[in-house]
């Protein structure tokens, strides 16, 4: 891909010379373009700054998150290369991502280095599109790329995120799949895909959800809007059985740990259950080391509102 005009001029974007205590921007930037264009001087570079690659500096006290480590490794590139895996899905937007995770490039360069995964696999012109002047897969591409890898329920959530920040969908994802067909991890990639819900506002949401899946309670959708009968929004429900006024909620640990946001949930809660809904709530605990007491407890709410269904898959 073409180099972006714009892209040396932002890189070099750093502290000026003189002036300014400390760096104003975030993003990692070449030293030597920001030398060239008297951005910084050589003791500022070696005493503000740290490399975080070969020539990709970032302020000393600064923490990388998953898109300053895609951007770093594209310049360690000198923009050759193109953002994939994690990487892509952090640069178009997907959240949850661990900070701690090497970047990712797509790059026919063996020259390894710490920090960051290179792939050598063939891209089509379409499945590479530009992001903040950065080259990286597609949103379809990435998806594909990441359905594939080991683990079906964390392709799930990374499905999950990656549908929720770029709009794409399941359909989208399969035409790749389809041009891509006895690539490796396709099948698990399409079994993730039945499964993907881009309503899923957490990894914790998406793990509560497949054990619902997997006990054979599947809830008909999430992202549920509840509202009182004069029309006032009570809230929203994390997933659940509208039919049958039954909703699971994910609580995450600022709902037990903070007292306002205790005191809202209550109300919420209550204000539910006077217009009919029964509120099956999950903690981390309950998640982490109790999966059959959600599907049990799902399933007593769903039968005392009236629904007709087989027992649960207990063997979680």
């Amino acid at each position: 891909m073409a180099k972006n005009s714009q892209t040396t001029s932002e890189s070099a974007r750093v502290e000026p010379a003189a002036g300014a205590r400390r760096p104003i921007a975030v993003d990692p930037f070449l030293g030597t373009e920001a030398l060239a264009a008297g951005a910084v001087n050589r003791y500022q570079l070696s005493t503000r700054y740290r490399a975080v690659h070969r020539n990709v500096y970032v302020p000393k006290d600064q923490r990388l998150d998953a898109v300053h480590r895609a951007k770093a490794a594209y310049l360690w590139s000198q923009r050759r290369a193109t953002a994939a895996g994690m990487s892509a899905a952090a640069l178009h937007g997907a959240r949850w991502i661990d900070p701690r995770l090497p970047a990712e490039l797509n790059h026919a360069s063996q020259h390894k280095t710490a920090g960051i995964v290179l792939h050598c696999n063939t891209l089509a012109a379409h499945e590479v599109t530009s992001v903040g002047g950065i080259a990286a897969t597609t949103p379809a591409r990435t998806a594909f790329d990441l359905g594939r890898r080991q683990g079906l329920v964390r392709a799930v959530m990374r499905l999950d995120a990656l549908m929720r920040a770029t709009g794409i969908g399941a359909d989208d994802v399969r035409r790749v799949a389809d041009a891509h067909r006895g690539a490796r991890g396709v099948v698990q990639l399409r079994a993730a895909l039945d499964l993907a819900d881009p309503g899923a506002e957490s990894p914790q949401e998406t793990r509560t959800r497949l054990v619902l899946v997997r006990a054979g309670l599947p809830p008909e959708r999430t992202q549920i809007d509840v509202y009182d009968r004069y029309g006032y929004h009570l809230g929203r429900v994390d997933m659940g059985w509208e039919t049958w006024k039954v909703g699971v909620e994910y609580d995450g640990e600022q709902h037990w740990s903070e007292p306002r946001q205790r005191a809202r949930d209550i109300d919420r809660q209550a204000g539910m259950e006077t217009m009919g809904w029964r509120i099956v709530r999950v903690s981390a605990d309950i998640l982490r080391g109790r999966p059959a007491t959600i599907a049990s407890r799902a399933y007593a709410a769903l039968s005392a509102a009236g629904a007709s269904m087989a027992p649960p898959n207990l063997n979680l």
